[in-house]
């Protein structure tokens, strides 16, 4: 599959043969919605806590009589129905996470990486580099490809702190090693910048055969 390649300035420049098996599949919509729970499922702490009848503070003595006041019979202060009460069936710690296949992870990533492709929402650039920390470079570069505000995900190959502290600052744009490239991140994003380097780590990564073993976000 041939894709436009860029320069950093926007400008068409050539060409670049995309791996069919990542970018050009038929998209698989349940397993990239089952993706997507698994990793908002291990994005929670599960930390939610509330206390029974059992565990709040309160006298446990019976109130009144059981029979001759008139009123309704009643046991504890502590009772869900009383102010102050316990909670019925609350939430209690527990632990959220889900887990896939890895095959089905990477399966999910190809489906988001060609429904990006076939919607015309990927941009490959030939190389991507700042001289210096500056946001406006960033807002530059994007007007270059007539991003203008849209919210873009910026994928690098490696670590790079002054691309990366430049985009900070912007709130439509977030930067991402490619090794890390996840199914929330490629569904949030309206585009996505993917330089050549940051391609050859995910044909690496991601190709039919490949052999690099990567740590993935979960």
């Amino acid at each position: 599959m041939q894709a436009t390649l860029y320069s950093q300035a926007g400008a068409q420049i050539g060409t670049v043969e995309l791996d069919d098996y990542i970018f050009g599949i038929e998209p698989n919509v349940p397993v990239m919605h089952q993706m997507m729970v698994l990793q908002q499922a291990n994005g929670r702490q599960g930390t939610h806590s509330t206390r029974n009848r059992g565990e709040v503070k309160g006298s446990t003595r019976k109130l009144y009589r059981q029979k001759g006041t008139g009123r309704a019979r009643q046991g504890s202060i502590r009772a869900p129905h009383h102010s102050g009460g316990g909670v019925v069936f609350g939430p209690k710690p527990r632990d959220y996470t889900k887990r896939m296949p890895r095959k089905m992870r990477r399966l999910a990533v190809r489906s988001a990486l060609s429904a990006k492709q076939a919607a015309g929402e990927l941009r490959l650039v030939d190389t991507l580099a700042l001289d210096s920390i500056r946001t406006k470079a960033i807002v530059e570069l994007l007007n270059g490809f007539n991003l203008g505000k849209q919210k873009t995900l910026i994928v690098l190959a490696d670590k790079n702190e002054t691309i990366m502290r430049s985009a900070n600052n912007l709130p439509y744009v977030k930067t991402l090693n490619a090794m890390y490239l996840n199914i929330r991140d490629l569904l949030s994003y309206d585009y996505v910048l993917l330089p050549q380097s940051a391609l050859e780590r995910i044909n690496a990564w991601l190709g039919n055969g490949g052999a690099v073993e990567a740590e993935e976000a979960e």
